[in-house]
């Protein structure tokens, strides 16, 4: 599968927009560690940009979200390796290497970057750096759907939090007009 199959894809199965601007962000995100690993950052993209492609479908029964996923791309040609971080993601297959634990945690910290950033004045990711979302991160009340203890994970990466953050942070700004921030 392309990447423009998988952006297609994406957008006939997610009509939020910011559904889409996630699953731009948390591709944008695995790209980078896999360029830090050493990995194929194709497929690694793969995996971020399909990662929620059932959420829409699954959002009223989250013990489903990822089976979906699973059916829709059953017949596509790709890798085991995405398909299995696809379901890491979520919890429905163990952590098992760096593409895994890099779904896992740059997830839920995309969300905290964007709500950092539309917090910032000038509502931009290119205003904003590791220590202003490393404040809000610190703010238990702020962002509470980013789930904190996924984001640690990176450590099984062998990442202290900065360093991830940086990289993700990065990376998003690095697509900051296609997220629209």
């Amino acid at each position: 599968m392309t990447r423009e199959d998988a952006l297609a894809l994406v957008k006939d199965h997610l009509h939020n927009k910011n559904l889409v601007k996630h699953c731009l962000a948390v591709e944008a995100c695995m790209r980078t560690l896999a360029v830090r690993f050493g990995q194929d950052a194709e497929i690694w993209g793969l995996a971020g940009l399909l990662h929620d492609l059932d959420y829409e479908l699954t959002e009223k029964s989250p013990d489903l979200h990822t089976l979906e996923t699973m059916k829709l791309l059953a017949d596509r040609g790709l890798a085991p390796e995405i398909l299995h971080a696809i379901q890491a993601h979520a919890g429905k297959a163990p952590c098992l290497g760096p593409m895994d634990w890099s779904i896992y945690s740059a997830d839920p910290l995309t969300g905290l970057i964007i709500a950092a950033a539309l917090m910032h004045p000038d509502k931009k990711l290119k205003a904003i750096d590791v220590e202003f979302v490393k404040r809000r991160y610190k703010e238990k009340h702020f962002a509470r759907g980013a789930r904190r203890e996924e984001i640690e994970q990176c450590r099984n990466l062998g990442l202290e939090l900065d360093g991830f953050i940086g990289l993700c942070l990065g990376a998003m700004q690095g697509i900051d007009a296609d997220l629209g921030l």
